[in-house]
């Protein structure tokens, strides 16, 4: 049976597309995902790990004003690390992951385990918000999951 990431890979290859990352909290477990299979080499051109406030601003031209108005972990962010993906790979599809993974760091208003993943194609971006339960481990396995998934619902026309 097909893993969801060997869909990804096929569907992408088969549509001469091309996928990239921006993540902060899955830290490139979806970039490395995507990696795990056979022939990502033609759909996989970038993925960046952007942790820090300052590399999301540097490296994804998220806004100095989003992340003070809505935090790191947003819907908002989410949206601007998958656009500006896109933009710097100049790739097809981006998939965007920022969260809190724990076990620490939550607030009553961001819980331990909220993520928001992003996926931008064809000028659109999907935000998908999660709330996760688990270890960090389990959190963020759980997040590229869900990213994999978004992904395919968007290129199956299912958002």
């Amino acid at each position: 049976m097909e893993h969801p990431e060997e869909k990804l890979v096929r569907l992408l290859r088969e549509r001469g597309l091309t996928v990239t990352t921006a993540e902060s909290c899955t830290g490139g477990m979806i970039a490395g995902r995507i990696v795990d299979v056979p022939g990502a080499s033609w759909v996989l051109n970038q993925g960046l790990v952007t942790y820090s406030n300052e590399a999301k601003m540097r490296l994804l031209g998220v806004k100095e004003a989003t992340l003070a108005a809505h935090g790191a972990v947003s819907s908002q962010t989410a949206e601007e690390m998958a656009l500006g993906a896109l933009a710097s790979a100049s790739a097809d599809l981006a998939l965007s992951s920022t969260g809190i993974a724990g076990p620490d760091g939550g607030t009553p208003e961001k819980p331990v385990g909220l993520v928001y993943l992003g996926c931008a194609c064809r000028g659109i971006v999907y935000i998908k918000k999660n709330l996760f339960a688990g270890s960090r481990a389990e959190i963020r396995e759980a997040a590229v999951n869900a990213s994999i998934m978004l992904a395919l619902s968007v290129l199956e026309g299912n958002v």
